[in-house]
């Protein structure tokens, strides 16, 4: 602290930032241990078990869709191609008879574990990688603690409330939601656990 013509002024020495391009190691680590972590929740805790459940009677359900020749997509059932459809009584009597919702039908065949897997190792190296830019603007360099705070809310954020517009839209159950609140949280403590560890350090070594 100084004085200069009688008005007090503070010498504060700005704080060193870390460079994007010295988060992407500590970026490329935490979408791997996200990647594990995620494979352990969905193979080892039974939390997601009865996420999906079976249709009574399917077979003549499913019979009835391959006549009609419905195809790969997203569908709202009963559908309506319109707002003014939507508030016609015949409309509203469909809706009132059921069944209501909304289905996604992909193509015949297996699962592609393989590019699903890709997919989902892609695109936690994104998250990660905006968690870094994140950090990057938001944390100078010896803030270990602080790095993790941040990058396991933003990784929370991402990872798990991301999933609430499934129930808040397309009326997927709040309880299953739940679920991916508490797999986007044990994500985004192990993004910040990676970024906390392998944090730079400050001049005096913090």
């Amino acid at each position: 602290m100084t004085l200069c013509g009688g008005v007090q002024t503070l010498n504060l020495s700005p704080q060193a930032m870390p460079e994007l391009i010295d988060l992407l190691l500590p970026a490329l680590l935490a979408a791997v241990v996200v990647f594990f972590v995620s494979s352990l929740v969905h193979m080892v805790l039974p939390i997601h078990k009865g996420d999906y459940g079976v249709m009574p009677n399917e077979e003549p359900v499913l019979e009835a869709m391959r006549q009609s020749g419905v195809g790969p997509g997203h569908y709202m059932v009963p559908g309506c191609t319109s707002m003014q459809e939507a508030q016609t009584p015949e409309f509203q009597e469909k809706l009132a008879k059921g069944p209501v919702g909304f289905m996604t039908l992909r193509q015949p065949g297996p699962f592609a574990m393989g590019k699903q897997l890709g997919t989902w190792f892609l695109f936690a190296l994104v998250v990660s990688v905006c968690v870094a830019y994140v950090l990057s603007l938001s944390v100078p360099v010896g803030y270990d603690a602080r790095a993790f705070r941040i990058a396991a809310t933003v990784g929370f954020m991402t990872y798990g409330l991301s999933a609430s517009t499934e129930s808040i839209w397309k009326c997927v159950s709040w309880k299953i939601t739940a679920k991916f609140w508490f797999d986007g949280l044990l994500y985004g403590l192990a993004t910040g656990a990676v970024f906390m560890w392998m944090w730079p350090a400050g001049s005096d070594g913090k």
